[in-house]
Order: structure tokens, then sequence, then C-alpha cells
């Protein structure tokens, strides 16, 4: 996904002047065709990220188009009140890229995990938060963001991911893409947990319960045309993501669910990490398996709510 970034960035940069890239000390050499086409165009900003969110947003007061990148824990939680003050409230369309969501960065430890940081940017007004799925949408969501006149955070994978779009998809920020289709349950994945979900379809398939699968890559804002579907067509709709199971996709489809006037058909699931931190270094496998994400949890607990509803 980091790659798919940096040569998509680098392309939109080559015909729009506007475009700076700001760096948290990382990525050096991911950025060198950025730095050779675009000369004068890139600023290392040092561990320092709260200045960093703060050059962004003076940039972009200034008529320029900044990206502001780092690993995600960094870029978010770190200088999340620059976040907050500097972009939000001053309503400029800073474009917020953190790499290694989620559990990416399993190996290093709690200091480089990501379960938390959706739940705090999508409560900041006019944040959107978006969390693409493969290569292809981290292309999309870029295109996007840059056509787009709010602030906007993109949550990213690491590398080696799956890549399940043949070419870039018509991406819409707010508007989910079906994966796969199905007419008994329906998978909301966001972001790197689309192969999480893809896989349970899979095994709920061989069990004879068919998924649709969704690629929910917007969490702020809610497809909520699609969410008014699903819930009035299928008997349960999950949401899958490599998040805690507090405040993600799963906590905002659960809060608009809430306040339908009338009741909807689905009964709901959400699956994400446990609600507390991972102590022990490991695979992002490994992570995910101890803090309770994996495709064999998520197609047992659909098998037996669909049990149970009949």
């Amino acid at each position: 996904m980091r790659n798919a970034f940096a040569n998509e960035l680098t392309t939109l940069a080559k015909t729009d002047p506007r475009i700076v890239m700001l760096s948290g000390d990382i990525g050096n050499r991911l950025f060198d065709e950025f730095k050779t086409n675009c000369p004068g165009r890139y600023f290392n900003c040092g561990v320092a990220e709260a200045n960093l969110i703060g050059v962004a947003a003076g940039l972009t007061m200034c008529g320029y188009r900044p990206v502001a990148y780092t690993i995600v824990p960094f870029i978010t939680t770190r200088c999340l009140e620059q976040i907050r003050v500097d972009v939000c409230y001053h309503e400029q369309p800073v474009i917020i890229v953190g790499v290694g969501g989620g559990l990416s960065y399993a190996s290093l430890g709690g200091t480089h995990h990501s379960c938390e940081d959706i739940a705090m940017l999508r409560t900041l007004p006019g944040m959107q938060v978006v969390c693409p799925a493969d290569a292809m949408e981290v292309r999309g969501s870029i295109r996007a963001a840059m056509a787009s006149n709010k602030p906007t955070y993109i949550r990213i994978g690491k590398r080696g991911e799956p890549v399940y779009h043949k070419a870039p998809p018509a991406f819409e920020i707010g508007k989910s893409i079906t994966m796969r289709p199905g007419n008994d349950v329906a998978l909301l994945s966001t972001g790197n947990a689309m192969p999480l979900a893809l896989e349970a379809a899979e095994a709920l398939a061989a069990a004879g319960i068919s998924a649709r699968v969704e690629s929910y890559h917007t969490v702020k804002p809610l497809d909520e045309a699609t969410l008014n579907e699903v819930f009035g067509r299928y008997k349960l709709v999950a949401t899958i993501e490599e998040h805690s199971k507090i405040g993600g996709l799963g906590g905002a489809v659960a809060e608009w669910l809430v306040d339908r006037p009338a009741p909807l058909k689905a009964r709901m699931l959400r699956f994400g990490t446990d609600d507390r931190f991972n102590h022990e270094a490991g695979s992002q496998d490994f992570a995910r398996g101890n803090l309770g994400l994996t495709t064999k949890g998520i197609v047992e607990s659909v098998k037996a709510a669909w049990a149970a509803k009949g």
C-alpha cells in the first residue's frame, strides 16, 4: 500500500505544483521519485509530528495541498491536538496519511500498534476518515482526497497486502465498493481487514451461507444508502476491522443504526480487536489472534448468529 501511495502522489504532483510532501523522518527512499520530479516540495520534518501538522496547516492556508505522512500512531495520537485545532478547527484540507494501520507493525511493540486512531479522528468535526482495502483503493483515495475541500485522514497498511482490484476502481469518499455478492449475510470490512472478510466469506459459503462483502473504505462519512439496503435486506450484517471494537467502523455503524426511526431487519455483529493492549511481540497474524480477531472467530460467530436467527 505504501508504494502505491508514493507512486500515485508523485503522479499527481507532476501536474499539480500545489502538492507538497511532508514526512516524519520516515520513507526517505520511498519518495526518491517524488523528490526527483518535484524538487523543493519534499520536507522531512523529523521526529516532530506536532510541528509537522502545524506546517501542513500553514502551507494549506498559503494555497498549497500538503500531504503529511508517517506511522499511524505518530501522525494521529501524538499530535491529536494539532489535528483538531490547526487543521479541523480552521477547516483546512490537509491530507494526513498514516502508514502501518492496526497491527501492521505488530513486531515493533505497542508503541507502533494503532487500534484507536479511527475512533479518535472520526470524532473531529469535518474530518473524513478513509481506510482503503488494497493498493488500488489507496490510489483512488489519494485522488479523491485531493479533489475534496475537507481534511482527510487516510489509513493504509504497510506492504505486501493482497491486491483485489485489477485496476483502480471508481472510488468515491462515502461510497462503499462491493467486493463479493451474497444473499444471506453482509460483511462490511474496512482497510486491511479485507483478507479476513473474504476468507470468512469463502468459509461461510462452504457452510451454505452466502456472504456479501463490502469494502467500507470510508468510515466517515458513512455510506448510509448502502447501510439502509443491507440492514433492510439481510438477516445479519457484520463489521470487520483491524481496530478496537470501540469507536471504529462497528461503532460508527451502531450509532447510525440506533438512530433509525424504525427497526431494520438485520441483527448486527462487530468484529475487531479486544479492549486491551497486546504485550507480546510477534507477527501481524499472531497479534490479531492475541487480540481476538481471526477468520475462524468471525466464521463461528456468524454461523452461531445465523442459526439463532432462524
